[in-house]
């Protein structure tokens, strides 16, 4: 761990075993449950956790995920049982996508390719 960097992350679910489901299933992130409200996950660039909630308020920040490949991300995110919420685009450096998990938490993925 280094000082200053950004450690973990927390984003919540309406329901930890279907987030837990597509998380795995569409970017091979792993988790430890701690009791019945939070589950946590490795394998994804950085720590984080899911907190069980009865509602998720989205707006705040956006986790920007990687992949090379956007077309194949997408796809994967589809058939997994997300949402995108804003189709591919440009900017300076590269394109990037919106979706969202089926808890409704706003995620992006982008790639420089």
């Amino acid at each position: 761990m280094k000082d200053n960097h950004i450690q973990y992350i927390e984003l919540y679910a309406l329901d930890l075993k279907e987030v837990k489901q597509f998380y795995f299933t569409v970017f091979g992130w792993e988790f430890t449950d701690y009791g019945e409200n939070y589950t946590a996950f490795t394998n994804s660039g950085v720590e984080g956790g899911f907190e069980k909630v009865e509602k998720i308020t989205r707006g705040g920040p956006l986790v920007v995920l990687y992949h090379a490949n956007l077309e194949l991300a997408k796809e994967n995110i589809i058939t997994g049982g997300g949402t995108i919420s804003k189709d591919i685009f440009s900017f300076p450096g590269g394109k990037r996508f919106h979706f969202t998990d089926p808890s409704n938490n706003e995620l992006a993925v982008w790639s420089d390719k």
